[in-house]
């Protein structure tokens, strides 16, 4: 199966195409943001315009034999083209960012990022309160269904620093992973995972880099074989590449990723070009 994936408003239905470009486009209103990136190429193009309130999402269906697979078998990325995004982006871009500003860039881009990734996913309870001046309809976040967030570490607990500000109702559970450096192949040394999690549950996953895709595809493995529904996962990351975006649209179509910027290639070290260096080293100064 090869990747596929077509960035479009999400009322259109998306088109099958037999070239290896992905289209992206803007959600709401004009269309003031047009970008093809290709996997095999690592080449991009992109025409900016403005509009109000508009957010981009890359939706990646697995093909088979040059025909895509539509519906629930999408995948959605989504890169938020909010001001406050853009910024803590390129703080943590910068070389000379120094480690406490650069650790105070991630939890701040993971507040935002959050805040997306929780959109139209929270369950929540309806109810009446009173108001200084009368009575009201109210929604709440569901106290009962916790959201499970999962960072991977190290870099992962940054990201997810201020979970708790954004969801009223979480639970944190770690895992972690280092990468040999020749095969750039992960290993888990941490699993702090329940042994299985509810039905339905909501999981969150923090993962900074999304280079090769081996650590986050390696991670959701382990949540899926412990009962979670990948269709009810979200992934956030600060960067990505394509490498890592396409293991993830064939092993797990239906899945949502957030992130903070797609970058066009890897270099031979296996690190995201021109991305923002080791998010965990760079974090906690090591």
């Amino acid at each position: 199966m090869q990747g596929h994936c077509t960035l479009q408003r999400p009322w259109v239905t998306s088109s099958s195409s037999s070239s290896s470009w992905a289209s992206f486009r803007q959600l709401n209103g004009r269309v003031t943001t047009f970008n093809r990136v290709s996997f095999d190429g690592l080449q991009q193009r992109e025409e900016a315009g403005r509009t109000k309130n508009h957010r981009l999402h890359w939706r990646c269906a697995a093909t088979a034999e040059g025909k895509q697979i539509g519906g629930s078998n999408q995948m959605l990325v989504y890169v938020p083209p909010h001001p406050l995004i853009k910024h803590w982006i390129s703080v943590l871009r910068n070389d000379f960012t120094p480690p406490p500003m650069f650790k105070s860039a991630m939890a701040e881009l993971g507040r935002f990022l959050i805040y997306e990734a929780s959109r139209d996913w929270l369950l929540t309870v309806s109810g009446e309160v009173n108001t200084p001046c009368g009575t009201a309809q109210v929604e709440f976040i569901d106290p009962r269904e916790p959201v499970k967030v999962v960072p991977i570490l190290r870099a992962g607990l940054v990201l997810v620093e201020h979970a708790g500000s954004v969801l009223p109702a979480n639970q944190t559970y770690h895992v972690g992973f280092v990468r040999d450096e020749t095969t750039l192949q992960p290993s888990m040394y941490l699993n702090k995972l329940p042994e299985r999690f509810a039905e339905g549950a909501r999981v969150l996953v923090a993962d900074p880099m999304l280079a090769t895709g081996g650590t986050i595809v390696a991670a959701i493995e382990e949540l899926t074989k412990r009962g979670v529904d990948h269709n009810l996962l979200r992934v956030v990351a600060a960067v990505a590449a394509p490498p890592a975006l396409k293991k993830l649209s064939e092993k797990f179509p239906g899945l949502r990723v957030y992130v903070g910027m797609i970058d066009e290639e890897l270099n031979e070290k296996g690190y995201i070009v021109p991305g923002l260096g080791d998010a965990g080293d760079r974090s906690f100064g090591t």
